[in-house]
């Protein structure tokens, strides 16, 4: 076997659109191809061979006419893309074995050709190309190892580099597309093989076959300018779909993170790191590039975005994903009571996981509760595809569903479930205290604008990332002004209120902070009053047309800061008061159940102490809507009361703990079965009070 630097193949293409440096960022297919073998021993060169191929679309730009002088009806008779590659081989093999040599390496003049046009379109027709293909060199490169003061290799031209070498231009009725550059380039080789240069051809570039999975360390550096953030994927596109989006180009090791939203399921996003920046920015080429019918969008990111995703800390994990060259698949909706045997008893013998239970990983909350989710290793295609056709089987009385995960969607689901709360708690006794306000700021009603609304902020988005976005404005917030708005899933909504000391501060942050960039989003800031703000704490929207109220018939009323107490005596000493929500309070009524359980009591007069940390997370203090209403009437509870629990056993033996100041009393069930409903609960609570 002769080694690659025996023999080339100079190899040139164009398309019926975008040439140059342009090409295929238009997606245009191929409609030519010319190639020429070079003799690197003996310095010898073949026949000039050009062949014109059929696109499927037969359409050219007026560009493409002009630059390849060709029409439609010349390329109406040409053969399809895969019957010119047949040619291609068979007259290099016949070649070679005219010269004796058995193995060739392509040269082409940038790697536009191979990686941006060629490989991307036999991927979408399903063509499985020559194994030449997937090695070359770039004559650029070995020029510029030739001669490193001739420029940057990015800066560099053919006909700069003909010039700098003394290479004279060819005759004009010599100057054909495709012919012309081959002739050049086939020159420019002979020329810096001989002397003084004597340059041996070195730098092979490879395009991978496939996507290689494996795991990522939060540890691990990752270069900001090899990643990018793919936009409007289809929901059930996994990493190999990416992977086949971007063919040609070199993804890093486990480097497709498929994004998921507050619910666990993809969002038609990814995050994708390439191994370097010349690759990544091949990639920004392919924006607006189609995945079947959907157009994709392909934007930069950064390295601390990607490991947000793909990253992870779990030994468990970094165990489960060392096994290198397997399939994973994940299942979602396990019963909970589900065994390691009874998942691979429903995947069957056709679908063995890989090292049987070792195999599977199963998701749980913090505590070890099972989450019903569960990832499996398969060591080929063959067992994936078939535990695919289980797709909603049952397993016990529930449908199970599956999917194609990857790696850093292991990571992320994992990450999520371990390191976020299902509940919010309170903020440990340890923590330094400081006194806040006993009422609850953004309760308060009132016509005056002295409030803000921000919009569309990044789900990651925390306290202090609002607070940078607001720079110099931060003085003017009131004090524990700051209101994170949580969806029904208690997760960030993209949407915050914040209290400012005056309507014109508000009015001058809505000014200057209007569609300011928090991250990688604009973040729009509305000036709105304290009464708008309340309404949406409670569940209701805030748009053009005005107020709308919750969307049920008793209010949702978001209950007011919590306060952690000393003791339960600070009750007595100072009682906390809840302000009308509307204009007219509803008189306190008796209890109609012979159990009371509550009764109202004036504040007093001085003033309540109540401590709380001032580096709480506001999306655990101030949740947002839907919550159980806590009166009957459209109206809050009296001013200046507040609700006691009256000292009597509860039900199955718990012991009544200190209320918090609520409208009424709320109390917070844990353990109730999934498809407990409302009926159950009022069942539960039968002989009790409530409103």
């Amino acid at each position: 076997m002769a080694s690659h630097s025996d023999t080339l193949v100079v190899f040139f293409g164009a398309t019926a659109g975008a040439n140059g440096g342009k090409l295929g960022s238009d997606e245009r297919e191929i409609i030519l191809l010319v190639w020429q073998i070079v003799d690197l021993h003996k310095k010898k060169v073949g026949k000039l061979q050009r062949r014109l191929v059929k696109p499927d679309s037969l359409e050219l730009t007026d560009q493409s006419k002009e630059e390849t002088g060709l029409s439609v009806d010349e390329l109406y008779k040409a053969e399809p893309l895969d019957k010119v590659l047949q040619q291609f081989q068979q007259s290099v093999s016949a070649e070679l074995k005219a010269l004796g040599r058995s193995s060739y390496t392509l040269c082409v003049d940038g790697p536009l050709i191979i990686r941006q046009a060629l490989h991307p379109e036999a991927s979408k027709k399903n063509l499985v190309l020559p194994e030449c293909f997937y090695s070359f060199v770039d004559v650029r490169k070995e020029f510029h190892k030739c001669c490193p003061n001739a420029g940057q290799v990015q800066d560099l031209t053919l006909p700069y580099i003909l010039e700098y070498v003394c290479i004279p231009e060819l005759p004009l009725s010599e100057q054909v597309m495709g012919l012309k550059e081959v002739r050049c380039m086939v020159q420019l080789c002979l020329h810096i093989l001989a002397e003084p240069y004597n340059h041996k051809f070195s730098c092979f570039e490879a395009v991978k076959y496939k996507l290689e999975s494996g795991a990522c360390s939060k540890t691990e550096p990752v270069d900001s300018e090899t990643v990018i953030r793919a936009r409007g994927l289809p929901w059930q596109s996994s990493d190999q779909d990416i992977a086949r989006f971007f063919k040609g180009l070199n993804i890093a090791k486990g480097g497709v993170a498929l994004c998921l939203n507050a619910q666990g399921r993809r969002n038609g996003e990814a995050l994708v790191r390439f191994i370097n920046q010349e690759h990544r920015d091949l990639a920004l080429e392919r924006h607006k590039h189609h995945m079947g019918s959907r157009y994709i969008e392909v934007y930069k990111a950064t390295g601390e975005e990607f490991l947000k995703i793909a990253g992870g800390t779990s030994n468990e994990v970094a165990q489960f994903l060392s096994k290198e060259n397997q399939v994973i698949i994940r299942m979602r909706g396990l019963p909970f009571t589900a065994s390691p045997q009874d998942v691979l008893t429903f995947l069957g013998a056709d679908s063995p996981a890989t090292d049987a239970s070792d195999g599977l990983l199963f998701v749980k909350y913090p505590d070890g509760r099972p989450t019903g989710d569960a990832f499996v290793l398969f060591s080929c295609e063959e067992y994936a595809l078939n535990a695919l056709k289980k797709h909603k089987q049952i397993l016990g009385k529930r449908y199970i569903e599956l999917f194609r995960s990857t790696a850093a969607e292991v990571q992320q689901v994992l990450n999520r479930y371990m390191s976020t709360p299902l509940i919010s708690t309170l903020p440990s006794s340890s923590m330094v205290p400081m006194p806040v306000l006993a009422t609850p700021p953004y309760l308060a009603t009132g016509s005056t604008r002295d409030c803000v609304r921000l919009r569309g902020l990044p789900y990651t988005a925390a306290i202090e990332d609002i607070l940078e976005f607001m720079g110099e404005h931060t003085i003017d917030i009131k004090p524990h002004g700051v209101h994170m708005v949580l969806n029904q899933q208690g997760r960030p909504s993209g949407d915050a209120f914040i209290q400012m000391r005056s309507a014109d501060r508000a009015f001058m942050v809505a000014q200057k902070c209007h569609k300011k960039m928090m991250k990688d989003r604009y973040v729009e800031v509305f000036q709105c009053s304290t009464e708008e703000m309340s309404f949406v704490l409670m569940g209701g929207t805030l748009n053009r047309s005005g107020l709308s109220p919750p969307p049920c018939k008793l209010p949702c009323l978001a209950p007011p800061a919590y306060a952690a107490f000393p003791s339960p005596a600070m009750l007595s000493e100072a009682a906390l008061y809840q302000p009308p929500l509307l204009a007219t309070p509803r008189t306190p009524q008796p209890p109609l159940s012979p159990h009371p359980t509550l009764a109202y009591y004036p504040p007093q007069h001085h003033p309540a102490q109540l401590y709380m940390n001032m580096n709480m997370n506001y999306t655990a203090y101030y949740p947002s809507p839907p919550v159980s209403p806590s009166t009957m009437s459209y109206f809050a509870s009296p001013p200046g009361s507040v609700a006691l629990a009256a000292q009597q056993p509860h039900a199955q033996g718990h012991v009544a703990s200190p209320m918090m100041p609520q409208h009424g009393a709320l109390v917070r069930m844990q353990g109730l079965p999934y498809n407990a409903g409302v009926k159950d609960i009022l069942s539960f609570f039968q002989g009790y009070q409530v409103e």
